[in-house]
């Protein structure tokens, strides 16, 4: 998350001093070489992304409003939407061909209402054989010797 008060180091535009400690953009670049590196504004909801190339950060470009992360199968993007129950604009993965890959607790709700309608179909299933059951004995045929 990009702050207001250290934007500076976040987007390495900071002056390295002397004898004091690397930023946070010196550390992930040179030291633990960490291959992407993004910011977020959530007062901007401005994306900021870099990559690794030859030992520095160059800036990455966007795809169709991701950043694709090939080597990762995954993009990131921006999602308009409720999450925990706040509407406002979000950071979310995406697959590389742009489907919102869902957090978990969208997934465990999606799954829920997925049994809840098999369990309603199931029910109006079975309603439906046992009318179909009491029409055949009206009509003198015993549906349990039906094979």
């Amino acid at each position: 998350m990009l702050s207001p008060g250290t934007e500076e180091e976040d987007l390495g535009t900071k002056k390295i001093e002397i004898g004091k400690p690397p930023t946070k953009w010196e550390v992930y670049e040179r030291i633990l070489r960490v291959p992407y590196y993004i910011v977020f504004s959530r007062y901007t909801n401005e994306i900021r992304a870099f990559q690794l190339v030859g030992g520095h950060y160059e800036p990455m470009n966007f795809t169709e409003g991701r950043l694709q992360m090939p080597e990762l199968s995954l993009s990131l993007g921006l999602w308009q939407g409720s999450f925990r129950d706040i509407e406002r604009l979000w950071l979310r993965w995406f697959t590389l061909e742009g489907k919102l890959i869902p957090a978990p607790t969208e997934e465990a709700a999606a799954a829920t209402e997925r049994a809840m309608i098999a369990e309603q179909q199931a029910a109006q299933a079975k309603r439906k054989a046992e009318q179909l059951a009491e029409r055949l004995r009206q009509l003198g045929v015993n549906p349990d010797e039906i094979d």
